[in-house]
């Protein structure tokens, strides 16, 4: 028995096939090589074309069948995750109209502020768990007031991962989790969030329907089955947005469990059940993948946008030409707390939830030419996303969720043992890092939603903790007085 786990997200598209009896991974891949483009056409855009990810699946399917010495045509069942926040608009020929706007886009911004007014802030607190701000529904809006023709030809409006069901499926379908994450779900009603839509005059109609997050959800199609060189048939049983998918490949399903990640954005997504929300919706709360009527689960998500990419930024425009990023990591960590004195705001990828909604740009504060090097930068830039994911937390801590242990996986920044341990001696919680990631977790997601497995206990069994971070007591007062410099530069520019 094989599992087939796809997470698509916006740097590329990864793969990993299971074996589903073992839960050990056969094969992984990662497509393109180099980080897919962000098309950014105005400041504060950013879309792809949907085709770039289904050519990339392709190619990332094509690696494993390449690498595992298995016969793909025994998978039994595939699991997606995906960027979330997205849309991707597609006719009735299933054609798509254009490219994708994706989460880091900030169009959407004043369209969910006007709306959020209008319907009601305690209104849209109460029934959404948010304001209607710059997520998937406001952006459908802002093609209706300003690409008209386009609006006209809409069939359907989906997520990213709806998408790629419908690439390989042929069916056009949703999930509640996935009509939360664009603020399309009344927690009020438990169904789509008609409020929003006839505040913006956009058709129920245009959404699709909504299963369950394990089930399945449909079939793989001959067409896409020849594509793949999958078994025509294969169950699609799963799919879930990139960060709830993260906490379920880290088993982070129960209330008051926590999962991290720091890849392109920067997130951390705790768990309850009961509805909280925070009153300028800085964090936001969503339909968690485990959520049922009697046995409720949500998660409060924390995200930073501008995460790993300023880490990729400076590796591309900073280091010399084949240096990486752990050779980056050992520069950062030659300087001592607080980069003396140099403070770099991280926020150059869109709109900021956490600020607002506000988009400030990245920007770098108090360089000394006499005093300040490459290793300064490298380290100001890890301590500053450390603070800015800090200063969420504390939103968090507001609405009562609690942070003791943090889960994540042994991936993309918490790889730099400078920003692991900065992340757990600021925040003060426990770090355990695992071996595992998305596509895992889709995959180990769509046996559960097959049948394959009998609980997330079963599915999860090969799940393993490679290191855990404690807080440094002693280097904590310097981390502090370090943030508390960040804090009120940050401050200065809003």
């Amino acid at each position: 028995m094989y599992l087939l786990g796809y997470d698509v997200g916006s740097s590329s598209i990864k793969a990993t096939l299971l074996d589903g009896q073992s839960g050990k991974v056969i094969a992984s891949a990662t497509s393109p090589g180099t980080e897919l483009e962000i098309i950014a056409a105005q400041p504060g855009w950013a879309e792809q074309h949907p085709d770039i990810w289904w050519d990339n699946i392709k190619a990332a399917t094509a690696e494993i069948e390449a690498a595992a010495g298995v016969n793909l045509q025994e998978v039994e069942a595939i699991g997606i995750s995906y960027q979330m926040h997205g849309l991707v608009l597609v006719d009735k020929n299933h054609k798509v109209l254009r490219p994708a706007i994706i989460w880091c886009d900030s169009r959407a911004v004043e369209i969910g502020e006007k709306a959020n007014e209008a319907i009601g802030p305690e209104t849209c607190l109460k029934r959404l768990l948010n304001s209607p701000g710059n997520f998937t529904a406001s952006k459908l809006k802002w093609v209706m007031d300003n690409e008209p023709d386009i609006f006209a030809g809409v069939h359907k409006a989906m997520l990213p991962g709806d998408y790629i069901a419908l690439r390989m499926s042929g069916e056009i379908k949703t999930t509640p989790s996935g009509l939360s994450e664009g603020i399309l779900w009344d927690f009020q009603d438990q169904g789509l969030a008609r409020l929003v839509l006839d505040h913006y005059g956009i058709p129920a109609e245009m959404f699709p329907e909504a299963v369950p997050t394990f089930s399945v959800q449909g079939e793989l199609s001959r067409a896409a089955a020849e594509e793949l060189h999958l078994a025509a048939g294969t169950k699609i049983a799963y799919r879930a947005g990139d960060q709830p998918n993260n906490a379920l490949s880290l088993k982070v399903l129960e209330p008051g469990e926590i999962a991290a990640t720091a890849g392109t954005s920067g997130v951390v997504y705790g768990i309850g059940d009961r509805p909280r929300y925070d009153t300028a919706s800085r964090v936001n709360t969503f339909v968690h993948v485990n959520h049922e009527d009697d046995k409720p689960r949500y998660g409060v998500l924390l995200c930073l946008n501008g995460t790993g990419i300023l880490n990729s930024w400076l590796k591309q425009n900073v280091m010399n030409a084949g240096q990486d990023y752990e050779q980056m990591n050992d520069q950062a960590a030659q300087v001592a707390i607080g980069s003396e004195g140099l403070v770099i705001l991280p926020y150059g990828n869109g709109a900021e939830r956490t600020l607002g909604n506000r988009d400030i740009g990245a920007s770098v504060h108090n360089l000394n030419f006499n005093t300040h090097k490459r290793a300064h930068m490298l380290r100001a830039a890890q301590e500053g996303i450390v603070f800015a994911l800090y200063n969420g937390l504390t939103i968090m801590g507001e609405m009562g969720v609690e942070i003791q242990t943090v889960r994540a996986g042994h991936a993309n920044m918490f790889l730099s043992p400078l920003f692991a341990s900065a992340f757990a001696t600021v925040s003060g919680a426990r770090v355990e890092l695992y071996n595992t990631d998305g596509s895992q977790g889709a995959a180990r997601g769509a046996g559960i939603g097959a049948g394959l497995y009998r609980d997330a206990t079963e599915a999860f069994s090969e799940l393993k903790t490679v290191k855990t971070i404690e807080p440094d007591a002693n280097k904590a007062s310097d981390y502090q007085a370090a943030y508390q410099k960040w804090f009120d530069t940050m401050q200065s520019q809003l």
